[in-house]
């Protein structure tokens, strides 16, 4: 079967293009629309949603605070019957911010309510770096069968996960914490190698049940081996960007 991505814009989005463009790699057909164009039962054409990092509407009121307003006036009801018939959402960097601030994510006690937030990175910089990711133990379609310590880029300035501890408890006891920021050993990292300063070392989160997955890091742009900056001097065997993405379609084929 044709799995049907889409990837939704909005003023500010810029990270689209290339994030079809790994869809496209791993065999999905992309679609690109602008939020101020779609309609709502739009989003029934397709079974996985895309918000991809960027700095929409420039960030003004907080990262990713006002398309998640949109996505929570125009699109809730779809959204909530996307989720219940299987359909997969990724949020990538400002994608991540936009679904936590949606209350799409972690979705502990039902979606659209708010329960977390990213803040501003500690180091008050923007960072732009690899880093190395521990995945963790949950029931996230996108990273089933990655049990190994990988790297991805991160770029962002507003980065930092908060929640309060009762949520963070229960995120660790409900194996909701899907990546964490680590040493390249799986160590607990300090500045920068968790490069925002993360409550517990937090790089991204799945909800319940395991179907949205929101992360900092950038998987579009790990799918080459020329994309490491490491690969003239050694062999890149794991695309971990390619396996995360690659993931995601493939359960679509087999399941939807």
């Amino acid at each position: 079967m044709r799995v049907k991505v889409l990837i939704l814009r909005a003023a500010g989005t810029n990270c689209d293009l290339e994030t079809g463009f790994a869809f496209e790699k791993c065999g999905a057909e992309v679609t690109f629309r602008h939020i101020w164009t779609m309609a709502p039962e739009e989003l029934r054409n397709y079974q996985i949603l895309v918000l991809p990092g960027g700095f929409t509407y420039g960030d003004y009121l907080g990262a990713g605070t006002i398309l998640a307003h949109e996505l929570r006036t125009r699109f809730q009801e779809e959204i909530l019957s996307f989720i219940d018939k299987g359909g997969l959402i990724l949020g990538v960097c400002n994608g991540f911010q936009v679904l936590v601030k949606t209350g799409l994510l972690p979705g502990l006690s039902g979606y659209f309510r708010v329960e977390a937030t990213l803040v501003e990175n500690e180091s008050g910089r923007f960072e732009d770096r690899w880093v190395y990711l521990r995945p963790e133990k949950t029931n996230c379609i996108f990273l089933k069968g990655i049990d190994s310590v990988f790297e991805l880029p991160v770029a962002h300035a507003e980065g930092r996960f908060l929640a309060p501890d009762a949520v963070i408890h229960k995120m660790r006891e409900e194996g909701m914490v899907a990546l964490r920021y680590t040493n390249s050993d799986g160590s607990p990292p300090g500045y920068p190698g968790n490069p925002n300063g993360s409550i517990d070392d937090i790089a991204g989160i799945t909800d319940p049940t395991g179907q949205i997955l929101g992360l900092m890091p950038h998987p579009e742009r790990f799918i080459d081996p020329f994309h490491h900056p490491r690969h003239t001097r050694e062999m890149i065997g794991f695309l971990a960007g390619y396996e995360i993405l690659k993931r995601g379609v493939d359960y679509v084929r087999k399941n939807l």
